[in-house]
């Protein structure tokens, strides 16, 4: 009697499901946010061994640097998982970056509608943001720089209107306040002034004890809330397009990484189905 010919099945050993171009295409993807992770740990570790032990305790939540180490070590574990997982070809590495990533995914989706949705909450919620981080003004550079940076970017004073400085214990208008800066608003709320050469640090000098319309000759009296409420919905499609931006990347990562888990799987059904067969003397 004839053998059996040997089938596609036969030689199953030199065939492989899983494509180097998928295997490869994914590693190196997570690789380069690896490589950013590890950059975005050591930015925020420097910033914060940079600051002083006193003004580092003093203002945890709102600290760039605390963030930005958080992040990149949550990207670290993430894109660990999805390299390892994909050069070892192990199923259980890449389904956890597939979950993880897909949860990350639907958390910035449910935020992003439960801040449309809920726009005044999100409102309020910003606006004590912006009033915590004026009571710290003093306490934090890269906190002091950022605040400067917006209220020069959006021409504004304050949360509501720039009175609100005086919450901060160095700008407050109480008698018994000995600060030279009582009753004044830091320089980024002054208004710009043509062909000057060096900055007057002092020009919100006072500016607190005058009305809006004399303070308005001199700084910006209107709020940053309202400047970016403004401008969100002066940019929405901006927004829009980096939203997009960091969309395509996680769904490109949780495609990629699909595909080669099941890949891997018909891979491992190809290996025992050749194992069951090959003492068959007809196969």
């Amino acid at each position: 009697m004839a053998r059996r010919p040997r089938g596609p099945a036969a030689s199953g050993e030199e065939f492989s499901f899983v494509s180097p171009l998928v295997k490869y295409l994914l590693f190196f993807f997570n690789m380069l946010f690896w490589v950013i992770s590890m950059v975005m740990v050591a930015v925020g570790v420097y910033a914060r061994l940079m600051k002083h032990a006193e003004a580092a305790l003093a203002c945890l939540a709102v600290d760039p640097a605390i963030l930005l180490i958080v992040v990149g070590v949550l990207m670290f574990l993430l894109t660990f998982c999805g390299c390892i997982g994909s050069l070892r070809e192990n199923i259980c590495l890449l389904q956890t970056f597939s979950l993880c990533l897909t949860a990350v995914f639907l958390l910035q989706l449910a935020a992003g509608i439960l801040g449309f949705v809920f726009s005044d909450k999100a409102r309020g919620k910003v606006s004590e943001i912006i009033n915590n981080a004026i009571v710290h003004y003093r306490d934090d550079l890269d906190l002091q720089n950022l605040i400067d940076f917006g209220q020069k970017k959006f021409s504004c004073c304050g949360g509501i209107s720039y009175k609100d400085w005086s919450q901060n214990m160095y700008f407050n208008c109480s008698e018994d306040n000995p600060s030279r800066e009582r009753c004044s608003v830091p320089y980024s709320c002054c208004l710009p002034t043509p062909d000057q050469a060096v900055i007057n640090t002092m020009c919100g000098q006072g500016m607190q004890a005058f009305d809006y319309l004399e303070a308005s000759k001199v700084i910006y009296t209107n709020g940053c809330i309202d400047k970016l409420v403004n401008w969100i919905h002066s940019n929405l499609f901006l927004l829009g397009g980096v939203a997009l931006g960091l969309a395509i990347p996680q769904l490109v990562g949780i495609l990629l990484s699909q595909i080669l888990v099941n890949q891997i799987k018909d891979q491992i059904k190809l290996q025992l189905y050749n194992q069951q067969h090959r003492a068959d003397p007809w196969y």
